[in-house]
């Protein structure tokens, strides 16, 4: 795994002075990983909580406008995926998708939460199935429910699907690739393609926070080790024992993560419900907030989570 040395990531007092909800953040060593975390909403014990993951690539930065819908009637919990933004990049093996969701639990009990609801976004709606099912194996605390946002559950398919992974561990192995793609980034209309090419349409404020992303060499790199180290495989195999109720949200536009993905991912679960968002793409809970807010919460309170 490429190690990127840590001045070559982002730093919280230089590039965090203008993050999205930074009045909420602090940062919490658990699992092998220093998150940076942000909690907002219901103080602690006052309501169910909702934890946010974001996709690959992205960060806390992702629920923005998102997050303060549900935060009347949660706790609403936000992390930097390890390797992200403003955590910090553990070793590779804590980098696969059973990897990231122990670091997960263990944060979790570090904070002394368990989510009664969890919301992932693409690959975050990946690593909320790897915990709920792990929770039943190991008998721990699991969410009541998941709403997935256009989740990346399956592995891609044909000639993608088997070059995919291992360009990755290449990729993540070559010290001088993150700093090509976030020299690459410096470019506005290269971060502005990468966007349009998710099929959705995104405020100014969000384009800045991706660009300042992509451009960092450290947050590229825990990107690509996440990307090498995944087995989305072993995860469908298990698909039909999640005991959870799962809400898919796809958009119609999405052009990372193919809508019709949902549909075999519905006929996985044992307990799933589809709802497609028309006009909206990959990165729809940025395009259209409230509408997708307003999915969660209505599966939420479907699922009788109190104070949803």
């Amino acid at each position: 795994m490429t190690r990127v040395p840590v001045s070559t990531r982002l730093q919280w007092q230089r590039d965090g002075a203008d993050w999205p909800h930074r009045e909420h953040s602090r940062f919490v060593a658990a699992g092998g990983v220093h998150w940076h975390v942000q909690q907002l909403g219901l103080a602690q014990g006052a309501g169910p909580v909702a934890l946010l993951l974001h996709g690959t690539g992205a960060s806390t930065h992702s629920w923005r406008d998102f997050a303060p819908l549900l935060a009347p009637q949660f706790t609403v919990l936000m992390i930097d995926l390890p390797g992200h933004a403003f955590s910090g990049l553990p070793d590779a093996a804590q980098m696969s998708l059973p990897g990231m969701a122990r670091a997960i639990g263990a944060l979790m009990h570090a904070l002394g939460m368990a989510p009664a609801l969890v919301v992932g976004h693409s690959a975050g709606a990946a690593i909320a199935a790897q915990m709920a099912l792990a929770g039943q194996a190991q008998q721990q605390v699991q969410p009541r429910a998941i709403a997935s946002l256009n989740g990346a559950w399956l592995p891609l398919g044909g000639v993608a699907g088997r070059v995919f992974s291992p360009v990755a561990k290449l990729m993540a192995l070559n010290p001088l690739v993150p700093r090509l793609f976030s020299w690459r980034a410096q470019d506005a209309s290269a971060v502005a393609r990468l966007i349009d090419g998710t099929g959705s349409k995104i405020d100014a404020a969000g384009m800045r926070q991706y660009g300042r992303l992509v451009a960092n060499p450290g947050h590229v790199a825990g990107a690509l080790s996440m990307m090498a180290n995944w087995d989305l495989a072993a995860l469908q195999a298990q698909l039909p024992a999640l005991a959870v109720p799962v809400l898919l949200l796809t958009g119609s536009n999405d052009r990372t993560v193919p809508p019709a993905q949902a549909l075999q991912v519905a006929h996985l679960l044992p307990d799933a419900r589809m709802q497609r968002l028309a006009g909206l793409g990959h990165l729809a809970h940025e395009e259209q907030p409230a509408l997708v807010a307003r999915e969660v919460l209505g599966f939420a309170r479907e699922q009788g989570i109190p104070g949803a």
